[in-house]
């Protein structure tokens, strides 16, 4: 999986010198939390909403409303914009583009194919794959099961499996010498899996319909 088969491409985008005004209407207008702030084809910034709200004055100010729309005419994007921005190649797997925003602690990343943006990438677009990876749509039985963390111990407990199908494996945790896996089957007597796992000698820890 790549960071390009995931992403929003070609991100609506804004100008540094754009009014935080025009900005927090484009947000609202598009439903967006994030914009890519771009002068002359290149990427310069990133704002958020949170950015935008920020810059917003304090509902207990004294300024009137006239006074208050005045100055935020006058604030412009590139003031309350992020920088440098944090971004992720467009080729890059999409679990880097996980880690990144994790370790950042950040909802999502412009994606850049040499100098130039080309999507955006957040966190709820690696929620979406999470779910089509594992299979979540299909239904089935979900079963974790511990394995000896040993070479072949995967293929010898796979061969109990048919003639249902293993639609996704996850690797949960290790721990004493095995792996924790996490499987989804379906298919042509699915419900028998756990019960060919323990006629096989296989540590079934969990079962549960998908």
């Amino acid at each position: 999986m790549l960071v390009r088969d995931w992403m929003t491409k070609d991100p609506f985008t804004v100008a540094p010198d754009a009014p935080v005004l025009e900005a927090i209407n484009l947000l609202k207008k598009k439903g967006f939390r994030r914009l890519p702030v771009v002068k002359d084809g290149k990427l310069v910034g990133l704002v958020t909403d949170k950015d935008l709200k920020d810059a917003m004055p304090s509902k207990a100010t004294t300024l009137s409303v006239w006074e208050m729309n005045y100055l935020l005419s006058k604030l412009t994007v590139e003031e309350v914009m992020a920088k440098p921005v944090i971004t992720v190649g467009v080729d890059e797997p999409l679990e880097r583009a996980a880690l990144i925003m994790e370790e950042k602690k950040i909802g999502g990343l412009p994606v850049m194919e040499g100098d130039g943006l080309v999507g955006i990438i957040t966190v709820t677009d690696v929620l979406r794959a999470f779910v089509e990876v594992l299979g979540l749509k299909l239904g089935g039985l979900r079963i974790a099961v511990d394995i000896p963390d040993t070479p072949g111990a995967l293929a010898r407990m796979a061969q109990a499996v048919p003639p249902a199908n293993i639609v996704s494996i996850a690797t949960a945790a290790r721990h004493d010498g095995y792996q924790r896996l996490v499987l989804r089957v379906v298919g042509e007597d699915a419900a028998g899996v756990p019960e060919r796992l323990r006629a096989a000698g296989e540590l079934v820890v969990d079962v549960r319909p998908g």
